[in-house]
């Protein structure tokens, strides 16, 4: 039995990851959860599954969880996620979104942990030190993304294996076919209201910018140890193919699923071996297969992540941490949705070069939320 530990249980890929485990109870066990503010979610979590552990970030959510199983041992605070990060874990399952996954995934692999990583963060942010991390300590961070997942497939899960070309595809999110006079207008509503996924409200704004995949061109690099020339990205309306790989003889290997996150999260939790997950299993028939390129004008912020991408450092921790911050302004109705791309472009000029450190990333994340509140307070 794989013992997990779960952080980010209330999040939408961590309802995900429970629902896997609740269909295979005979091989998963959850041994820690941790979550950021839900308490009264983590609360049921915690009666159902009696982890060894269970902590929340944000202390006076803690405040509202007053039971608690004879056996389970509560942290909460700000550094209580890296007690999720527990030594009877065969698995650390990163869900958590945003900047703050990243400590646990270091943590994980100073452990020996092997990490299911669904935090696209800790890879946009700090993906130097994971993977220089990840190497020194023998640790397998597997892809959770389906688009990485998808990649890793096709590989043969060899991400050692000579490609020529990583084709990530994308749905082109809520506004693929919105006018472009139009964009000004929409509303955090409108954007929630992604055509063929169902995910957390962040990702489903980060896609409709197409930031979201900016951050997995990012991702696919350090996963796959490969540079940007090496990646193109494709808009596939219809989500059926979730990535491809093209080699050196011409040929293209491509992972075709329903849209369903709970294939790759199974996947990372069973690899090599499959698992059901659905009984819906994806049809071919009546369907068809549409490839587009990416509209530069569509989607500002995709190049402005990809500008700081290039210039590599601290450049994509930047933009990460200001986006978390637009996205939430956005979410609440304080701007529009084109001020997303004019805080990114805004904090990007404004940050300097450094050396890429944990303590230094941290910093960045600071002043990149500081100098976007600042953007966003002034305009």
């Amino acid at each position: 039995m794989k013992k997990i530990a779960l952080i980010g249980s209330t999040g939408s890929i961590g309802r995900q990851v429970l629902q896997v485990v609740d269909k295979h109870p005979e091989s998963f066990k959850i041994v820690s959860l941790c979550a950021n503010k839900n308490a009264k979610l983590l609360s049921e979590q915690i009666s159902r599954y009696k982890p060894v552990i269970a902590t929340l970030t944000d202390s006076l959510a803690a405040q509202n969880i007053n039971s608690l199983p004879t056996k389970t041992t509560f942290y909460y605070g700000e550094n209580s996620m890296l007690h999720a990060v527990c030594e009877c874990a065969d698995i650390v399952f990163v869900a958590v979104t945003g900047f703050a996954g990243l400590k646990a995934v270091l943590s994980a692999i100073n452990q020996g942990k092997t990490v299911a990583l669904a935090n696209k963060e800790s890879l946009v942010c700090g993906g130097e030190l994971v993977t220089r991390l990840a190497k020194e300590k023998g640790v397998q961070i597997i892809p959770v993304d389906s688009e990485h997942s998808a990649i890793w497939q096709c590989l043969d899960f060899d991400r050692e294996k000579p490609f020529e070309k990583l084709i990530l595809t994308a749905s082109g999110g809520a506004f693929r076919d919105l006018p472009l006079e139009n964009l000004d207008s929409v509303t955090a509503e409108d954007a929630l209201k992604h055509p063929n996924w169902d995910m957390g409200k962040k990702i489903t704004i980060d896609c409709a910018t197409m930031v979201n995949k900016a951050f997995e061109v990012i991702e696919a690099k350090w996963l796959f140890n490969t540079t940007y020339d090496k990646i193109d990205v494709l808009v596939h309306p219809q989500s059926i193919v979730h990535s491809m790989v093209s080699f050196r003889d011409g040929s293209v290997i491509a992972q075709l699923a329903r849209a369903d996150m709970k294939l790759p999260i199974a996947l990372a939790l069973t690899y090599p071996e499959r698992v059901e997950v659905s009984s819906d299993k994806l049809s071919l028939v009546g369907k068809s297969l549409d490839f587009l390129s990416l509209d530069d004008n569509r989607y500002p912020c995709f190049s402005i992540v990809m500008e700081a991408a290039r210039r590599g450092g601290v450049y994509p921790c930047a933009v990460s941490c200001a986006n978390e911050v637009a996205v939430e302004y956005f979410l609440q109705g304080k701007i529009k949705f084109s001020k997303i791309q004019d805080v990114l472009r805004y904090v990007l000029d404004n940050i300097t070069p450094m050396d890429v450190t944990y303590d230094n990333l941290v910093g960045v994340d600071k002043l990149a939320k500081s100098l976007a509140i600042s953007r966003l307070s002034h305009n």
